[in-house]
C-alpha cells in the first residue's frame, strides 16, 4: 500500500507543477500547427508535389513550342514542307493522284443476325 500511496502523490505532484503544463500545451501546439493547420507539413509535402508535377508539365509545354517554333520556320523557308504538311495532314492531292488510307484499327466482323421468324 506504501508503494501505490507514494506513486499517487509523485504523479499528482507531477500533475501539479508548471512545468507539465507549459510542455503538454506546447506539444499539442506544435502537433495542430504541424499536422492539423492548413500550412501544416502535410499541406506543404503535397505542395512540394504538385510544384514538381506542374513543373514537369511546363517541361513538356516548352518542349512542344520549341518543336513548332522549328516547324513554323521550316514552313517559312521551305514550300515544300507545307505540301508534305498538306498531304499528310489534310490529305489533300494533285488532280492526278489517288489517295488511300491505310487504317490501323483491328475491327472484327459483326456477325449477321436474322431476324426473320418462321411460321
Amino acid at each position: 500500500m506504501k508503494v501505490l500511496e507514494k506513486i499517487k502523490i509523485t504523479a499528482l505532484k507531477v500533475w501539479r507543477s508548471q512545468a507539465l503544463k507549459y510542455s503538454v500545451v506546447c506539444i499539442l501546439g506544435v502537433l495542430i500547427v504541424g499536422f492539423l493547420d492548413e500550412n501544416s507539413i502535410w499541406s506543404h509535402m503535397k505542395n512540394q508535389r504538385r510544384i514538381s508535377e506542374l513543373e514537369d508539365e511546363i517541361g513538356k509545354y516548352n518542349a512542344a513550342y520549341e518543336r513548332d517554333q522549328a516547324q513554323i520556320r521550316e514552313l517559312n523557308r521551305n514550300p515544300k514542307a507545307m505540301e508534305k504538311i498538306a498531304r499528310e495532314r489534310y490529305f489533300m492531292k494533285a488532280d492526278d493522284e489517288d489517295i488511300f488510307v491505310l487504317s490501323d484499327d483491328d475491327r472484327t466482323p459483326k456477325p449477321i443476325v436474322n431476324n426473320e421468324t418462321t411460321e
